[in-house]
């Protein structure tokens, strides 16, 4: 149950600090430039966007054998709906200037820093991105930084295109996300790496036996 509890919090967390990101109005981060970019292009929700980008993801994943777990669903799909439903509660204003909005884009990237942690501490499974960042390492051979900077360029440059806002918040956020997580963690004393997590059919057989018992 605390697991649960602590997959759902750190969506949530999660979900906050993209809005956070993107209310930020200086640039968005490299996902957040496509996801606005096919909202804008298809007329739907960012979140909506949000969730269809992820299930593409997750199907070529799955397709290439990789293991996906519960989180990797919740993710995919409550991420979403968190997106949505803080945007459509208005509880956060936009940025009207640039003190604000660093201030809000930087908390935006320590709030999704610490939704990782929660989300990550689970063991419910990896995230689509990271999960399409493994695949790519293992099908390329190219180092795994190399292969996430690869896909953050390419879904920014496709946004861009689409319509999603670049600026300097896209560089501060791909440059700022990975010292914010690395501050974080230190925080918490969390080593990622060390987290085994659990495929859907280890979590079934893991309830099954409890229930049964």
């Amino acid at each position: 149950m605390i697991r649960i509890l602590s997959l759902l919090f750190g969506t949530l967390l999660f979900s906050l600090g993209i809005v956070l990101t993107i209310k930020a109005n200086i640039g968005y981060a490299p996902w957040e430039v496509f996801h606005v970019g096919f909202a804008l292009s298809v007329k739907i929700s960012i979140g909506l966007a949000s969730i269809i980008a992820g299930i593409v993801v997750v199907a070529f994943v799955t397709a290439c054998g990789e293991k996906i777990g519960i989180g990797t669903l919740t993710s995919m799909v409550v991420t979403g709906v968190f997106i949505d439903l803080i945007i459509m509660l208005n509880i956060i204003p936009l940025a009207e200037n640039i003190i604000v909005s660093i201030a809000m884009l930087v908390s935006g990237l320590f709030i999704i820093s610490v939704g990782s942690y929660f989300y990550i501490s689970s063991a419910f499974g990896a995230g689509p991105r990271d999960n399409l960042m493994v695949v790519l390492n293992r099908l390329t051979k190219l180092p795994v930084g190399v292969c996430r900077s690869l896909v953050e360029f390419f879904v920014t440059l496709v946004g861009w295109f689409l319509g999603g806002m670049v600026g300097a918040g896209t560089l501060i956020s791909a440059i700022g996300i990975g010292i914010c997580i690395q501050i974080v963690f230190a925080i918490f004393r969390f080593d990622a790496a060390s987290v085994e997590h659990e495929s859907i059919k280890q979590t079934y057989e893991s309830l099954t036996s409890i229930f049964s018992g």
